[in-house]
């Protein structure tokens, strides 16, 4: 893999509304970092969330960015460091021709290898839980505790709702308007353009990247060795109550279900809840 890197000051208020949900917290902003490096002729962006504490990997899902993790940052601090990726085709990294399961485990072992932090704990949601399990699946002695927020080891996703996101819209009013009841979980990637505005991802992109993570995944779910945490919202439409009991079952290992009052997206849903299970798992790995 060819892979060199580069690194600079997150500036929240450069080229646009670029702050994302670190917006409004100040001591937040202070020591967040944007860094970047690249992969294959591709800028890869992710934030450091800065403090003293243990690293810990982050990898957000469809239609949103690294900044997506500030909250859980925050209620982690300062026993841990969070350090989220911007993964291909989302936030302030480039777009990519490819979006299959290879290519983002190879950015993920990229990324692990900029940071150069030896072994960590890594947790990722929807996407970025395949993703997640995946790395720790064919990097065992690299991840030494593993978190999954609600998605399966068979993933049938429905990309028809991605197909009708608004591409512009004048204000960031009225792209929250367009994008209806889904606006808060999608604020995160709103972004500022010479047109008005828009969203941080590709439309098209991101109904590739959703048809490549559909599959049956099982083989590299019993791969993992790592201790691991799966969070499961009650009221999530990609991960029934069956499937993350069926998952805990057929793990290799430690393995622990943790099930909160939420929708698919737990860590907006619930996230004092969802900070108190990832705190408790990791300080008893």
């Amino acid at each position: 893999m060819n892979t060199s890197t580069a690194t600079a000051h997150f500036r929240p208020h450069e080229g646009g509304d670029k702050v994302g949900c670190t917006r409004g917290n100040q001591d937040l902003l202070s020591r967040v970092m944007r860094g970047y490096f690249v992969v294959e002729g591709r800028r890869l962006s992710y934030l450091d969330f800065g403090g003293p504490g243990t690293p810990l990997l982050a990898l957000h899902g469809h239609y949103n960015e690294a900044s997506a993790w500030a909250p859980l940052a925050e209620a982690l601090a300062p026993q841990w460091r969070v350090i989220a990726l911007d993964q291909r085709g989302h936030g302030e990294s480039d777009r990519a021709e490819s979006y299959e399961r290879d290519d983002y485990v190879a950015d993920v072992a990229a990324f692990h290898q900029h940071l150069a932090v030896g072994p960590v704990a890594i947790l990722g949601h929807s996407l970025g839980g395949v993703n997640a399990y995946q790395y720790a699946a064919r990097h065992t002695d690299q991840v030494t505790a593993l978190i999954v927020e609600d998605i399966g080891a068979v993933v049938e996703c429905d990309w028809a709702f991605t197909t009708t996101l608004p591409r512009h819209a004048p204000t960031r009013e009225a792209l929250a308007s367009a994008v209806g009841t889904a606006a808060p979980y999608l604020a995160c990637s709103f972004r500022q353009t010479e047109n008005g505005w828009g969203l941080s991802f590709d439309i098209d992109d991101t109904v590739a990247s959703q048809q490549a993570l559909n599959g049956d995944h099982w083989k590299d779910w019993a791969s993992v060795s790592s201790p691991t945490l799966l969070i499961h919202g009650t009221r999530s439409d990609e991960l029934t109550a069956a499937h993350a009991r069926d998952m805990i079952t057929r793990h290799t290992g430690q393995a622990h279900l943790v099930e909160l009052p939420a929708g698919h997206v737990v860590h907006h849903d619930a996230p004092a809840q969802f900070a108190a299970a990832v705190r408790a798992f990791l300080g008893s790995s």
